[in-house]
Parts: structure tokens; C-alpha cells; sequence
């Protein structure tokens, strides 16, 4: 029951009247796995996610160069403050999100969901959603199915690599595979959770990777932050009946082709971009000398 685009995946999900998440528990059990056995695993995923989401707000990482740390325990310290603009659901987003980019940094343990340099996105919108809506550990286990059948979905027909893609495809990824799942936790159906991948990959074409000194740290956190932000904001407007005028398969191949477009100088060879402002150069010669 492999499928190769988000029509097949809609396709089967409407056959047989089943959401996204039980798609991908099927297909997983298709490969000679119990149920148990599945969820089991992905709960271990989900555990490490809360671990590296939550690590980070109340201790001062830092990473090995020393490039990223303490940001999330800012953002943890604005969130009490209660002065927020955009409310505590985004705050807490973002922190988490930074959360796991710094434990990421620092050599901990984080779920490359579906990369490292874009680990915190996914972790961050499950779980700040799942708080908001009173989610079970269950459900937060299904939502992280939804996120997987539609990264499968991206990794077959495009690349969730920032080497090849630019980082549209790590950050990108990311936030449309977690802006799917939230709509199905939110009672979306498995239609509306593709309107809102699309919109995600659409608002992210383009994306360079372009990281100080070759190190997945700056400006890696903060887009993911970003990356959190957009799939959040995204899975409301799809809630709201917004619908993608670009098909979810249409935009993904539009950024595989976006990302083979691409000078190599923006795909993670710290070439290009930010990596190559005088500042970038500063950086990366404190860090790794002339």
C-alpha cells in the first residue's frame, strides 16, 4: 500500500474512509510489524522529542563552538512574563523549537525529524498543539504517523536534504509535515492536511542553506523557530477553510526543482549567503581559525 504522491495518499485515505496517521500505521504494518510494535517505537521518538523540546528552556545549552545557546531560556522567561504579542502558543513554539536546535548543537539527543538541522519544528508543533488541544500521548503518537506519511511522500519525490535542496527542503519539510498533522489533530480532514503542506512548502520556496562555518546552528535555530510558527499559523488557515490553489504533489515538485536550481554555494556548503557576509567570515574564523 505504498503510495508515491499525495493523490494516492488521498486516494486510499477516502477508499477506505481512514485518516493519514492510520495510512502510515498500515503501510508500517505491511512490512510485518504489529501494532503494538509500531506505536511502541514511535513512541520512543515521541519521548526523545519532549525530552529535547523541554531541556533546553530551563538550562543554558550551548553548542560545542559556541555559536547558539541560552535562547530558549530566554524565550521560556518572556513566556512567563506574559507580555507576548503573539500569544504563549507561538512563544512556547518557538522556544521548544530552539530547544532542540541547541540540543542538537550541544551533541544531545534529539529525532532528525526529518533532519537535524530541522529537529525542532516537528517536535515543537505536535507538542505546544497537542497542549492547546488536550491531546493524549496516543494522539500525539498519531499526529507523528500523519507528519511521516507526508515526509515520505516529500522524501520520494523531492529530498529533504539541505545539501541538495537548500534548506526548503530540511525547514520546509519540517513545518509541512508537522502543519499536516496539526490539521488532523485539530479534526482537518486528510485533504485539508495536504492544502496545508502545500501552503507550507509554497511560503518556503527557495530557501537557502547557507550555515555559519558549516555548523547546523546559525542561522539553522532560528528557522526553526520560523518553521514552527508557519506550520501552526497554516494547519488555523486551512481550519478556517483556506484551501492551496497549488497542488501538495505540484509544490513539491516545484521545490525539487527549485532546490537543483540552486548554485551549490546555497546548499550547505557554507559558501553562499549569510556564511559568506563579513560577519559569517568573522564567525567562522574565531571558530575554526584562518
Amino acid at each position: 500500500m505504498f503510495v508515491s504522491s499525495g493523490k494516492e495518499l488521498l486516494d486510499i485515505c477516502y477508499k477506505y474512509r481512514i485518516s493519514i496517521s492510520e495510512y502510515a500505521v498500515r503501510y508500517e504494518e505491511e512490512m510485518g510489524r504489529s501494532r503494538e510494535e509500531i506505536f511502541d517505537k514511535m513512541k520512543k521518538n515521541l519521548f526523545v522529542m519532549q525530552e529535547s523540546a523541554e531541556y533546553a528552556l530551563n538550562n543554558e545549552v550551548k553548542s560545542v563552538s559556541g555559536l547558539i545557546g541560552g535562547d530558549a531560556v530566554k524565550l521560556n522567561n518572556y513566556l512567563k512574563q506574559g507580555k507576548s504579542l503573539t500569544g504563549d502558543i507561538m512563544v512556547r513554539a518557538m522556544a521548544r523549537a530552539i530547544s532542540c536546535s541547541e540540543v542538537n548543537a550541544s551533541m544531545g539527543r534529539i529525532v532528525a525529524s526529518p533532519t537535524a538541522g530541522s529537529c525542532g519544528i516537528l517536535p515543537a508543533v505536535i507538542i505546544t498543539a497537542g497542549e492547546k488541544l488536550n491531546k493524549t500521548e496516543g494522539e500525539l503518537v498519531q499526529a507523528l504517523f500523519a507528519a511521516s506519511a507526508v515526509g515520505m511522500i516529500i522524501a520520494y519525490n523531492a529530498t529533504l536534504s539541505g545539501a541538495e535542496g537548500g534548506c526548503q527542503a530540511e525547514c520546509g519539510s519540517a513545518a509541512a509535515m508537522g502543519a499536516a498533522a496539526v490539521v488532523e489533530m485539530m479534526g482537518g480532514t486528510p485533504e485539508m492536511s495536504l492544502h496545508a503542506a502545500a501552503i507550507v512548502i509554497k511560503n518556503i520556496l527557495g530557501l537557502v542553506c547557507d550555515p555559519i562555518a558549516g555548523l547546523v546552528e546559525v542561522p539553522c535555530a532560528k528557522r526553526n523557530a520560523s518553521g514552527a510558527v508557519s506550520a501552526l499559523t497554516t494547519a488555523d488557515m486551512v481550519m478556517s477553510g483556506v484551501k492551496s490553489k497549488i497542488p501538495f504533489d505540484d509544490t513539491v515538485t516545484a521545490m525539487y526543482k527549485v532546490g537543483k536550481s540552486l548554485p551549490c554555494e546555497l546548499r550547505e556548503t557554507a559558501m553562499g549567503g549569510l556564511a559568506v557576509t563579513p560577519t559569517g567570515i568573522k564567525l567562522k574564523n574565531q571558530i575554526l581559525g584562518k
